[in-house]
């Protein structure tokens, strides 16, 4: 699963809405929506209040990206 996909599936499954997350965040929705479609390259800062929001740590993210990714 790479990174817009995590983002995605977490954020439905705790029930947030795009707008949710970018309101939790201080992230623009903007920036939410091209993340989930894939248009953006986020710097370490984003994904991390991100995930903070999504209650994920990075080292998730890292253990669980395939080499080929």
């Amino acid at each position: 699963m790479n990174l817009q996909e995590t983002f995605r599936t977490r954020r439905k499954s705790l029930d947030l809405s795009q707008q949710d997350l970018s309101e939790m965040s201080g992230i623009s929705l903007a920036t939410i929506k091209d993340i989930e479609r894939g248009k953006a390259n986020p710097s370490i800062a984003t994904i991390s209040k991100i995930m903070d929001v999504l209650g994920m740590e990075i080292a998730y993210r890292v253990r669980h990206t395939n080499i080929e990714e």
